[in-house]
């Protein structure tokens, strides 16, 4: 990853500019893409968990503080989706499936399915109680599409569909509240191989996303797991590791992200029309922990928002948490999930990065294509 770690982001806003001066100054691609459909977890849950019953939820203070309240998005202010939506010119940020909005001619400007705790897996983050897993995404995709069709017509609605954007950021929950649960995941790691547990992943994964592609999905971008053992939460509850990140939750990710590129690349080999790229947030987020001196920040190991822990990664973020004095100069918001600050980055360089960040082509180029 040398070749990753001098470059910069050269896009960064820094906060507190309103969040509707970014919609007006941003360059419209829109034009290109006339949807923005998002499937994934807590990293670009827009609020559909708020309508859930969930222990996993963030629509409390202080998340959304530099979003001017809380909207149950897991972060200071904007998601990765949200800023790509930003910078690509779409007017509103995209809606979340569940919130009672999202009705008539919103959802032909697309729809945000992803869910806190949602998993590949459907047993994935049973812990939480009620989550939205990527199965069940898709059947409420389904549902979206059959409204998109009596308003247009299968003719009109196909080629909706054939130009929209389609995000699939999910994978971090399978390790982190499935096969890595502390206490909880110690009889199936003995009994379940690293190997095996990532072998059911990505078949379960390639049902999924061929599935979207049968519902007229083509421009797909896949985002692969991050350097998970690098999150707060994974520091404290492995003190061994000391000041470093911990070796077994990153290599569990390089495991199924290898895996996971060569199935972007069969996908699009095998399905006719179809444009897979492999976003690799992997790489990307590890430049940012690893170099974060050189992108602007001085924390990269600790939550802003905390209450206890030595890296503030025991406790949730929540109405009793202190919060850092500069949001902007941390990579991790909370125990899990970037700042808004950090996510940026990852949002610029999906767009506009090279094949290193995402491949074969960035997402600008996918647009335009």
């Amino acid at each position: 990853m040398g070749s990753l770690s001098n470059r910069k982001s050269t896009l960064r806003i820094v906060y507190p500019i309103p969040i509707f001066l970014v919609f007006l100054l941003s360059p419209c691609l829109a034009g290109n893409v006339p949807a923005n459909f998002v499937f994934g977890d807590s990293l670009v849950d827009a609020g559909n968990n708020n309508y859930i019953v969930s222990l996993s939820k963030a629509n409390f203070i202080p998340n959304g503080i530099d979003f001017g309240k809380p909207t149950g998005r897991y972060t200071n202010g904007r998601t990765i989706v949200d800023i790509i939506g930003q910078k690509v010119g779409f007017k509103d940020f995209t809606p979340p499936y569940l919130a009672p909005t999202t009705v008539g001619d919103v959802v032909l400007r697309g729809v945000n399915y992803a869910s806190g705790g949602g998993g590949i897996l459907n047993f994935t983050g049973k812990i939480f109680g009620g989550r939205i897993n990527l199965d069940a995404q898709l059947d409420n995709f389904a549902n979206t599409r059959q409204d998109i069709i009596s308003r247009m017509g299968d003719l009109g609605a196909m080629k909706l569909l054939q130009r929209s954007l389609f995000s699939i950021t999910i994978g971090s929950n399978d390790f982190i509240n499935n096969y890595l649960t502390p206490i909880l995941s110690a009889a199936e790691q003995k009994l379940v191989s690293p190997e095996t547990f990532v072998g059911a992943m990505i078949s379960r994964f390639r049902l999924q996303l061929t599935r979207l592609y049968s519902m007229g999905a083509r421009k797909m971008v896949v985002a692969n797991v991050g350097p998970i053992g690098c999150i707060p939460f994974q520091r404290e509850i492995n003190p061994k590791s000391g000041d470093d990140c911990v070796s077994f939750p990153n290599q569990m990710a390089q495991l199924f992200n290898t895996q996971l590129k060569s199935l972007v690349a069969e996908l699009s080999a095998n399905l006719d029309a179809s444009k897979f790229l492999y976003a690799d947030v992997y790489a990307i987020v590890d430049d940012i922990i690893h170099n974060y001196q050189s992108f602007g920040f001085e924390n990269a190991n600790s939550s802003c928002c905390h209450i206890a822990g030595r890296f503030g990664g025991l406790i949730p973020c929540g109405p009793p948490s202190k919060i850092c004095s500069d949001r902007s100069k941390y990579v991790f918001w909370d125990p899990y999930h970037p700042t808004d600050a950090a996510n940026e980055i990852v949002a610029d360089r999906l767009l506009d990065g090279h094949s290193d960040d995402i491949w074969p082509l960035n997402i600008r180029r996918l647009i335009q294509s």
